[in-house]
């Protein structure tokens, strides 16, 4: 046995590997949300001014046109009336370029804006690039992540793992909780 910062550990237990975690974003629950600035699926600019006063919904996803991300954005699409009539703007971002976002919007009728974030800015913004685990390999890449933001620009929740298929209940059960 060998005893390290003062806990004891079996040899067993020092040499079983720990199961591998997702980089998390450093920002938190309470935080004021990052401002952003953007180009869309449109080639429009987009930013944080335009949603003053407007609650956001903000989702990271890793790439257009995969399935996955896909199943995301049209969980999102099919709820996006009920968000809509709660007061919230869907914003989905990821590093694809604006013609692959356009390719995307359009094959999934998708009625919101996606910022095409090639740079990085918003993503870095948000802290949500890191080592990821997929398929067995780890890499660095976009963290799928969704940031839900008040009126007042403060970060309310933040679903670090969002569940594709049924992302849109996972809002609703977070905000249903607040009541």
């Amino acid at each position: 046995m060998q005893v390290a910062s003062g806990v004891l550990i079996s040899k067993y237990m020092a040499t079983k590997k720990q199961p591998f975690k997702n980089y998390v974003t450093k920002l938190k629950v309470g935080d004021k949300a990052p401002a952003f600035k953007g180009i869309d699926q449109d080639g429009k600019k987009i930013s944080t001014a335009e949603f003053k006063g407007k609650k956001m919904i903000l989702y990271f996803y890793p790439h257009d046109l995969t399935a996955s991300c896909t199943i995301q954005a049209c969980n999102l699409r099919d709820n996006y009336t009920a968000l809509k009539k709660m007061g919230f703007e869907i914003i989905g971002v990821s590093e694809d370029a604006v013609d692959k976002h356009k390719k995307f919007e359009t094959k999934n009728n998708l009625p919101f804006r996606l910022i095409a974030d090639e740079k990085h800015e918003v993503i870095n913004a948000y802290d949500v690039w890191g080592k990821k685990q997929f398929m067995g390999k780890i890499f660095d890449g976009l963290v799928r992540t969704t940031f839900i933001i008040s009126e007042k620009g403060i970060i309310e929740h933040i679903i670090l793992r969002p569940n594709t298929k049924n992302h849109t209940a996972q809002i609703l059960e977070l905000l249903n909780t607040e009541k």
